[in-house]
């Protein structure tokens, strides 16, 4: 394991990510009880990453973790998959809202919402942006730069194999480090979003596990709390 915290340690030291393990496998795969296939969305990918890479991915996202903890990069109300946080989380936080509610005699509705396509739909250039922002060391912010730059897959489906492409966004939900990666990404979303619901003086609350989000609205009324909802979600969209 000291090896593997070596190598780690001189890929953010040198900015570096080897070729090697910019290389996977994408296995497609049908999404069962499904009344037609004829959409992608009937298909689920599989990315299959290197282990060795994986291992050295577990160790950087350790160090990661640590320096994203140590200071408060990630919104409060991120519960996602991150150290010390859990679905738990999610649950004790929602509960905690709605009785607090009861006491002041407001009514909680809620909505819940999935970005669809989130992990492959990263912008690489946006997410680099937003390590600068959060104030990440230029070693951390070089070597993400070139780990997310010349990612390349080829796909498996029954019996076919294609040839290999290019892969210019997104991250590999195969990968540790992606739900950090992705947290950092909605992160200042979260963080514009709330800041223009208190300017608007509107009682939205949010709770994000991930790319699973809920918007929790309070008001004295079940009705107003509903429109609220409704109203900035279509906003959102």
């Amino acid at each position: 394991m000291n090896s593997i915290i070596g190598i780690a340690n001189a890929c953010i030291e040198l900015g570096y990510w080897p070729s090697h393990f910019k290389r996977s496998t994408t296995v497609v795969i049908l999404k069962p009880n499904k009344k037609s296939y004829n959409s992608s969305k009937s298909f689920r990918p599989i990315i299959l990453l290197n282990t060795i890479g994986k291992l050295i991915e577990k160790a950087i996202g350790e160090r990661l973790q640590f320096i994203i903890a140590a200071n408060n990069f990630i919104h409060p109300s991120q519960l996602s998959r991150l150290k010390f946080k859990s679905i738990t989380d999610v649950g004790v936080a929602l509960t905690h809202i709605i009785q607090t509610g009861w006491v002041k005699n407001l009514t909680t509705s809620t909505l819940t919402f999935d970005i669809v396509q989130f992990f492959p739909s990263l912008n690489h250039c946006f997410l680099t942006l937003i390590m600068k922002k959060a104030g990440f060391n230029n070693c951390i912010i070089s070597f993400f730069s070139n780990y997310l730059i010349d990612m390349k897959t080829k796909y498996f489906w029954n019996n076919f194999t294609s040839p290999i492409f290019n892969v210019d966004i997104g991250v590999g939900q195969g990968s540790v480090l992606s739900p950090i990666l992705s947290a950092l990404y909605l992160s200042l979303f979260i963080y514009i979003l709330e800041n223009h619901l208190k300017n608007l003086k509107i009682p939205i609350s949010i709770i994000s596990f991930v790319e699973d989000c809920l918007f929790i609205s309070q008001t004295k009324s079940i009705n107003i709390s509903n429109s609220h909802l409704i109203f900035h979600f279509n906003r959102f969209q």
